[in-house]
């Protein structure tokens, strides 16, 4: 099963990355580049415990829908979201938060294996792991800046 970490520091609270990383609002935002938007469950404001939500993005040309369920929060330290329905054979995701002083350290731990067996693990190494890579660091890109600029307060205040 492959493997992404990722750790992004970020000048702002605990709480408040926390928040911005299970806002709907910011992940559509952050997405947009996929066209990525909710179309079941959860819509807006900040997910929770158990609920799900269903996004549907074009990704290499295809139209794809994912379902996937907050298995696990211990606000403001850890949340999970893992995939009930979609391409992948298993996707899971914890989001953990470290405070370091004035600052936040997000940690991702993605895990997912990919369908197609053989195929499906050709092109993790050819172009899969990479690509999820880049979508994951553009989310941090614009969590970071969110949390450490203005923008937190029209999501957060709104929610």
């Amino acid at each position: 099963m492959p493997l992404i970490l990722l750790h992004t520091e970020i000048a702002a609270p605990i709480e408040r990355c926390f928040d911005l990383a299970r806002s709907m609002e910011v992940h559509v935002l952050s997405m947009r580049a996929s066209g990525e938007r909710i179309v079941g469950g959860r819509k807006s404001g900040l997910i929770e415990v158990n609920e799900t939500v269903t996004f549907r993005a074009k990704h290499f040309g295809i139209t794809q829908e994912l379902t996937g369920q907050i298995s696990e929060m211990s606000r403001p330290y850890v949340f999970v979201d893992t995939m009930v329905l979609g391409a992948f054979k298993c996707l899971s995701h914890r989001h953990i938060f470290i405070q370091n002083g004035q600052d936040t350290m997000m940690k991702d731990e993605f895990y997912y294996t990919s369908p197609f067996g053989v195929f499906g693990k050709i092109a993790d190494a050819l172009f899969l792991k990479k690509y999820l890579e880049h979508i994951l660091n553009e989310r941090n890109s614009f969590i970071k800046n969110c949390a450490e600029g203005e923008g937190w307060q029209n999501i957060l205040l709104n929610s």
